[in-house]
């Protein structure tokens, strides 16, 4: 696609600002997402930590913390699209269909099938106990449905091949409809690699006419696969969520550079950037009010 969209990551899961620039409050997300937002990010994933002293390294799915969070960011970039995460390890899906109902993002990212989550240290022990990221079919409909009532745009965050292929057959099975939309997820020690060789093959198991985009998470090897993306036409994503380096190797002191660098990859590849409205209309949302 001649357009690129590009998402900005802001925040992730259990970094913890203490050691790593990651924002915390409704206004340190605002704050960092106009950065990006004004790098060329018309798409920023959301992810919600706790807002109580010291306890910002933690997720939160509280609507009142959600609703503060979205207001904040959509005032500090106009016309933006706000992507909620819904990641959630167990059967209790509740805190994120609650935040989902109270803030209607334009777009909810789905996990689309379950993956051992692994990390393993150099002397061979574990980095931290075996685990799954568990998302049985059953658990993926929960949260289709709900984003199909509300008029949500899934995106299909993937972490092996055999999730890609899977997402076809939710198509199939008529889970969802609209424009399919999946993220391969590489750099994952037990997911895909961040391997350009590996992102040639994987459109070809998307859904017919899906927008693709990449997660790389890693350090400064995942900007050649960053530039392979914008090469084969697929969307870019990046923020503190995913790295925290630049493509020379030098840290990232916040958001806007990383995106600063990933419009760079776009460029490069005779991609402009996608506008907010030219974003809405690639993945089929309404315009915005």
């Amino acid at each position: 696609m001649d357009k690129a969209i590009i998402t900005c990551a802001l925040t992730g899961v259990l970094t913890n600002p203490k050691q790593h620039p990651v924002p915390v409050t409704p206004e340190q997300m605002a704050a960092e997402a106009r950065d990006a937002f004004n790098a060329g990010a018309t798409v920023m994933h959301v992810h919600l930590r706790r807002q109580e002293a010291g306890m910002g390294h933690l997720p939160s799915w509280e609507p009142d913390v959600a609703e503060s969070v979205v207001i904040a960011i959509r005032a500090a970039c106009p016309g933006v699209v706000i992507n909620l995460t819904t990641g959630v390890i167990g059967k209790d899906v509740s805190g994120p269909l609650a935040c989902l109902r109270r803030v209607k993002p334009e777009v909810a990212a789905c996990n689309a099938g379950s993956l051992n989550y692994l990390k393993i240290k150099d002397d061979g022990t574990w980095a931290w106990p075996p685990m799954v990221f568990d998302n049985p079919v059953e658990k993926v409909k929960q949260f289709l449905d709900v984003m199909n009532e509300l008029g949500i745009h899934p995106e299909f965050e993937c972490f092996d091949v055999g999730i890609v292929r899977s997402v076809g057959m939710y198509l199939k099975a008529g889970m969802f409809s609209g424009v399919p939309e999946v993220n391969f997820v590489m750099g994952v020690a037990s997911g895909m690699p961040c391997d350009a060789d590996l992102l040639a093959l994987l459109p070809r198991f998307a859904p017919p006419g899906a927008v693709w985009q990449t997660t790389l998470i890693g350090r400064a090897e995942i900007w050649p696969v960053h530039q392979k993306t914008a090469d084969l036409g697929g969307m870019l994503r990046t923020g503190l969520e995913d790295t925290f380096y630049l493509p020379g190797g030098e840290r990232a002191p916040g958001n806007g550079a990383l995106i600063q660098a990933l419009a760079r990859c776009a460029r490069n590849a005779g991609r402009d950037v996608a506008s907010p409205a030219e974003t809405r209309a690639l993945l089929g949302l309404l315009p915005a009010a």
